[in-house]
């Protein structure tokens, strides 16, 4: 099972920042006990849904600088702060902003908000591909499948692939 908690990447400026979107549908099945009578979309799963803007932030700075592909896995998160409620029908704003990468990792500050006012701030660390990506065949596999992911998400991602040929 996947979960997906981004829904659209509105902007996507390699080696920057990104902004993508979550909707907050009332039918998500964790406000069933987050909580009865007075639904609040967990903290993790906003980190999640910011973690997963920067990751796609992440693999497109890393493949624009160096032709190849990363696994961005989420490491450490840290500084988090919860600082309004999410509540069903919110919609809730993530931006990602790069403040570091390496050969091996990378850390991005990101921050939640809805309706301009912010909901979650935080600093997330990823780490690299966690098993053997580094052969032709890992890569090809895991190009097909970014790239896949990239298109549906982000309707800028067509304009980027092409000036990279």
């Amino acid at each position: 099972m996947r979960w997906i908690f981004l829904d659209r990447i509105d902007e996507l400026v390699p080696g920057e920042r990104a902004v993508g979107r979550k909707g907050v549908a009332s039918s998500e099945d964790y406000f069933a006990d987050h909580f009865p009578g007075f639904p609040v979309v967990p903290g993790v799963v906003q980190v999640e849904a910011l973690a997963q803007l920067a990751g796609k932030l992440v693999e497109v700075t890393v493949f624009q600088d160096e032709k190849r592909w990363v696994w961005p896995i989420l490491s450490m998160v840290r500084r988090a702060k919860f600082r309004r409620f999410v509540r069903p029908g919110d919609p809730l704003v993530l931006k990602a902003e790069l403040d570091s990468i390496r050969d091996e990792s990378a850390v991005c500050k990101v921050e939640a908000s809805v309706d301009g006012h912010r909901t979650c701030t935080a600093e997330v660390l990823f780490v690299f591909n966690p098993g053997d990506l580094e052969s032709d065949e890992a890569q090809e596999r895991l190009e097909r499948l970014e790239r896949k992911n990239l298109a549906l998400l982000w309707s800028g991602y067509a304009d980027w692939a092409a000036r990279l040929g």
